[in-house]
């Protein structure tokens, strides 16, 4: 037993999580249904990876904020701002591109007796005053990653300022060495936990393969298959982009494949926030950097979302007969961009968005019933597509900021 168990601790962890896909895709088909007594194996990797979301984005950004000035702060979380912004028009563009060549969704009779109730959409403004919260405590106890960032940020600068007077220096390096060491424990829980993520990723996949069955797959099989067509091209402008800013592609995806294929499993990026934090610390990415733009991009930043968005509304119009006109292209393009990031953090996100975009345009909510029959098979890679391009975009902005103190250096 223990030759056994030595023999699974230093086996590497994307082999161990490619064997876990296999048997959970297989044990799925066997059990079907029956396949759900496996549920708690991975609702406890959920519980895992959201208990160490608080602490590591706490920590991790305090530390961060304390290792840079707060001028280079401010220029990066106006770089991650902005590329997010972008980043997510840019995917709903790909979305109506690639959709408008596939036209999914033709053929298709919408059953009138299907009904979707619109669940309420908080709004960018909501969002936006999320940020700050009324009450510290219920930021945290709430899961709000906006509110969590804001506080990590205003307890980072403090700390940062008592550093750097001279009445309090000594009070303030001991108050950092404190979260430091609070900083090294977490990744110190986090590696534990790692080493359950294959038996969690086994239960969740052996769990939906058991319960979605084949029949609805055929059934909207052109909806899903254009979705991922979509995603794969965008997933090939991020290769682009790497290679335009010379990152190296190979150690990016050795890294970030863990979190890539755990968001895939899991759908949720906040879930997985974890493990794209420690995918970003073995990239060396500056910690002041991925500390405040991977919790933001896992709130914020949905560019595999916006793309869902994008081909839904393409399938929804040509159900009913009557394909998206260039004005209404345009709609999806700036009402889907605002829409993902109104929805950040709302349990069932990528539905609010298609029913909040379907409103705007007109498009009958019967169709947003139909698209729930697929949400887990097409949430799964959005999911992912969304930690890849949060990882992508602080990669990219990590760069840019090298070049940055290198174009300083030299004009000194």
């Amino acid at each position: 037993m223990k030759a056994i168990w030595r023999g699974y601790i230093e086996a590497s962890l994307i082999s161990k999580i490619t064997v876990a896909l296999i048997l959970g895709v297989v044990a799925g088909l066997i059990f079907g249904k029956d396949a759900a007594v496996l549920a708690p194996f991975g609702d406890l990797l959920l519980r895992l990876l959201q208990f160490l979301i608080v602490p590591l984005i706490l920590f991790t950004l305090i530390v961060g904020v304390n290792q840079t000035k707060l001028g280079d702060l401010g220029r990066m979380g106006g770089k991650v701002f902005i590329y997010y912004i972008l980043s997510s028009a840019f995917a709903i563009i790909v979305g109506i591109s690639v959709a408008s060549i596939f036209n999914p969704g033709t053929g298709v009779t919408l059953d009138t007796n299907e009904t979707f109730e619109v669940p309420e959409n908080p709004g960018v403004v909501s969002v936006l005053l999320s940020i700050v919260p009324d009450n510290i405590v219920s930021a945290f106890s709430e899961l709000n990653l906006l509110g969590i960032i804001f506080t990590a940020l205003a307890f980072g600068i403090a700390i940062s300022a008592l550093r750097s007077s001279e009445t309090n220096q000594d009070l303030g390096e001991t108050v950092y060495k404190v979260i430091n060491g609070l900083n090294e424990a977490t990744l110190s829980i986090m590696k534990a936990v790692i080493q359950y993520v294959p038996v969690g990723i086994f239960a969740i996949i052996a769990e939906v393969v058991g319960n979605q069955g084949a029949d609805t797959l055929v059934e909207l099989g052109s909806m899903v298959g254009v979705l991922y067509v979509a995603l794969i091209v965008q997933i090939l402008f991020y290769v682009l982009f790497m290679f335009f800013f010379k990152i190296n592609i190979k150690d990016f995806f050795r890294h970030g494949r863990t979190p890539m294929i755990t968001a895939f499993v899991t759908q949720s990026s906040s879930g997985t926030l974890p493990l794209t934090l420690n995918a970003a610390k073995d990239l060396n990415l500056p910690k002041s950097l991925y500390g405040f733009s991977l919790p933001l991009g896992a709130t914020a930043n949905m560019d595999g979302a916006a793309i869902r968005i994008a081909v839904s509304a393409v399938f929804a119009a040509n159900v009913v007969g009557d394909p998206l006109s260039f004005v209404e292209i345009l709609q999806v393009v700036l009402i889907g961009t605002l829409a993902s990031v109104g929805t950040a953090g709302v349990p069932g996100a990528g539905i609010i968005m298609i029913a909040t975009v379907f409103a705007q345009l007109g498009l009958p909510m019967e169709a947003v019933g139909l698209l729930t029959a697929v949400d887990v098979l097409v949430g799964m890679g959005a999911t992912a597509t969304n930690v890849t391009g949060d990882l992508v975009g602080t990669n990219i902005i990590s760069k840019t900021e090298k070049s940055h103190e290198n174009e300083s250096a030299n004009t000194r």
